[in-house]
């Protein structure tokens, strides 16, 4: 006489405990959601460290400039490249944002190419501001440090709230925030007061990720 499989014996012999598949079951999905989380903690710390270095630099540079001029030979090349590494980064987590997801959660190609533009169109400005002859002041310290801060900030506030993902829209209106405050400290100060502002906000998310993942993990 052929009986039932039991289901509630392992291949081992021992007991499934349906409690113990569902613990298991839960643990490998945070795993999982943490290797896929487009903010990695470490990324985020890298790149304040980053960021306060190289306006922390910038700073330095052009503190004792009576009129401020622009940043030196010397440090042009390091603020370009970091300009294109934030925008690489930018493009980069986006991307990896949308990769295996879908609905309202899913960041559309075309929400990134707005953020792209806005950082490539807010350099590109400068060209024909300083063709026109804009103030220094202008031309190569307040308005690079606070109006791309300004409009991405704003932008990526706005498509994450869209998302309901409140953590980056948080960090959006953050970085907008540092962009304003940041036109109050002058052509020189405003690149210490981006440094700074930056800084706290990516260490900020770092923490905010890491205390969500341990929440997570100690949650029953």
């Amino acid at each position: 006489m052929n009986h039932a499989p039991d289901t509630t014996t392992a291949g081992n012999g021992g007991n499934f405990d349906p409690r113990q598949a569902a613990a298991l079951l839960d643990q490998a999905t945070r795993q999982a959601r943490r290797q896929l989380e487009p903010a990695q903690p470490w990324l985020l710390v890298i790149r304040a460290v980053v960021v306060l270095a190289v306006f922390g630099a910038v700073w330095l540079n052009t503190r004792g400039q009576h009129p401020y001029q622009h940043p030196t030979a010397a440090i042009i090349p390091v603020v370009i490249a970091f300009g294109l590494l934030n925008l690489v980064a930018t493009v980069t987590v986006a991307r990896r944002a949308t990769a295996g997801v879908s609905g309202k959660s899913r960041l559309r190609p075309a929400e990134i190419a707005i953020l792209a533009a806005i950082w490539i169109g807010a350099d590109a400005a400068m060209v024909p501001m300083a063709i026109a002859r804009v103030s220094n002041a202008v031309v190569w310290g307040l308005y690079p440090v606070t109006v791309p801060l300004i409009a991405a900030g704003l932008a990526w506030a706005g498509i994450s709230a869209r998302r309901a993902d409140w953590r980056n829209c948080g960090a959006g209106l953050a970085t907008a925030v540092t962009g304003a405050v940041a036109l109050s400290a002058g052509p020189a100060g405003a690149w210490a007061v981006a440094g700074v502002g930056l800084c706290v906000t990516l260490l900020g998310q770092a923490a905010v990720i890491v205390w969500q993942q341990r929440r997570s993990v100690v949650r029953p």
